[in-house]
C-alpha cells in the first residue's frame, strides 16, 4: 500500500469528524444478459474513486452490459494478490506496486491510469521547512514502504543533501498525527489531494512538495489492473468497463457535487465537506495533460523512465519490466480495435 488513506477515516477527528473524454463511440454493444465483473479497490472508497461511483450511480456500467461488483480489501496489500489468484476480475492499484508484482513474475497489466500524476508528497507542518534542503538534520516519517525510502534518497540527492543527514522513521499510516505531534519534521507518503486537503480544512498550512518536482520521475499513482488472460479472453468486457469508467470521471468533472453525492451515498462514513473539496482538488489529476488523449492514457516514455528509476534504485531486478507489456492503451476510447 502506498498511501496513508487510513487518514480518510481519521479525518472525522481531524476535521471534527473527507465532459466527454474525447472518446469515440464505444463499439462494444451490451448484451441482453449483463456480464459480471468484480473490481477490487486499492483501499476504502474515497475521492480518488469518484468517477467509479458516479458511473455506478448513473448506470454507465449497466448500459455497457456489465454488472460491476465493487469490493474493498481487508488488507491494503491484497488487491494484486487476489487479482493474480483469480478471485477478482480487475483491481485498482499503483504503478510501482504493479511493476514490483510483475518483477516477481505475476502476469498483470495496467489497462488505464486513474491518476495521471503522483499523489504522494513530501509534506511538512514545521515552520521553515519549505524545500528538501531544509530537512538537513531533521527527521522524515514514511509508511515503511521501500520505494518511499527510495523517493527520499532521490529527493535528498537532487537537493544536494547527504542521505545520512536526514533520519527516516516508519510511522506507519499515522502520517498526519506524526506531523501534528511534531514527532517528525515532515512525512513522505501523504497525498496532496487527501491529507493536504484535510489539513487545510482543519486550519493548518501544510507545505507540500510533489514528487515530480524534486527528482522522482512522474508516474501514474493509480491504475486499473487486469490479468493477461482476462484481456485475452474477456477483452470486450474490459473495454466496456474502462470506457464506462471514463464516462463516470467525465461526469464528475462536469458536475463535482453530484458525483461527490454518489460517492458519499456509497461511503457514508466520508465527511462530505472533505470529500467535495478533495474531489475538486483531484479532478485535474484524473485526465491527461494532452487533451487529445483519452481518459486513462498511459504515457510510454513516462512508464519507461519510472521503470529505469525503479531498476536503478534496486526496487525491481529486471529490465525491461514495463516496455509495452506492463500497460496497454488499447482498451481506451478510440484506441485498439
Amino acid at each position: 500500500m502506498t498511501r496513508g488513506l487510513a487518514a480518510v477515516i481519521a479525518s472525522a477527528a481531524l476535521l471534527l469528524a473527507l465532459a466527454g473524454c474525447g472518446e469515440k463511440k464505444d463499439t462494444t454493444q451490451p448484451s441482453a444478459a449483463k456480464q459480471s465483473l468484480t473490481l477490487m479497490l486499492d483501499y476504502l472508497p474515497n475521492p480518488d474513486h469518484v468517477g467509479l461511483y458516479d458511473a455506478l450511480a448513473t448506470g454507465q456500467f449497466a448500459r455497457a452490459g456489465l454488472d460491476v461488483k465493487v469490493q474493498t480489501p481487508s488488507d491494503p496489500a491484497a488487491p494484486l494478490k487476489l487479482l493474480e489468484a483469480g478471485q477478482v476480475d480487475l483491481a485498482i492499484s499503483y504503478e510501482p506496486e504493479l511493476l514490483i508484482a510483475r518483477d516477481k513474475g505475476e502476469q498483470l497489466v495496467s489497462v488505464a491510469a486513474v491518476s495521471q500524476v503522483p499523489l504522494t508528497t513530501l509534506m511538512s507542518l514545521k515552520k521553515g521547512v519549505r524545500a528538501p534542503a531544509q530537512l538537513r538534520g531533521g527527521r522524515v516519517g514514511t509508511a515503511g514502504i521501500p520505494y518511499q525510502s527510495a523517493y527520499l534518497t532521490t529527493i535528498l540527492a537532487h537537493a544536494g543533501v547527504p542521505r545520512d543527514a536526514v533520519k527516516e522513521t516508519n510511522v506507519g499510516f499515522d502520517l498526519v498525527p506524526a506531523m501534528l505531534s511534531k514527532k517528525v519534521d515532515a512525512t513522505l507518503g501523504a497525498y496532496w489531494n487527501v491529507e493536504g486537503v484535510q489539513l487545510r480544512l482543519a486550519g493548518k498550512r501544510p507545505r507540500i512538495i510533489r514528487m515530480e518536482q524534486v527528482g522522482v520521475p512522474t508516474y501514474d499513482e493509480l491504475v486499473v489492473v487486469a490479468r493477461k488472460d482476462t484481456l485475452a479472453n474477456r477483452g470486450d468486457e474490459v473495454r466496456a468497463f474502462v470506457q464506462a469508467l471514463a464516462r463516470g470521471y467525465a461526469a464528475a468533472r462536469a458536475d463535482p457535487q453530484a458525483a461527490t453525492d454518489a460517492l458519499v451515498r456509497a461511503a457514508p462514513d466520508l465527511d462530505r465537506r472533505f470529500a467535495l473539496a478533495s474531489v475538486k482538488a483531484s479532478l485535474p489529476a484524473f485526465f491527461p495533460a494532452d487533451a487529445s488523449k483519452p481518459w486513462g492514457w498511459q504515457d510510454p516514455a513516462a512508464w519507461q523512465a519510472y521503470e529505469r528509476w525503479m531498476f536503478t534504485n534496486n526496487l525491481i531486478g529486471v529490465m525491461p519490466n514495463a516496455g509495452a507489456t506492463a500497460y496497454t492503451n488499447e482498451f481506451l476510447a478510440g484506441q485498439g480495435s
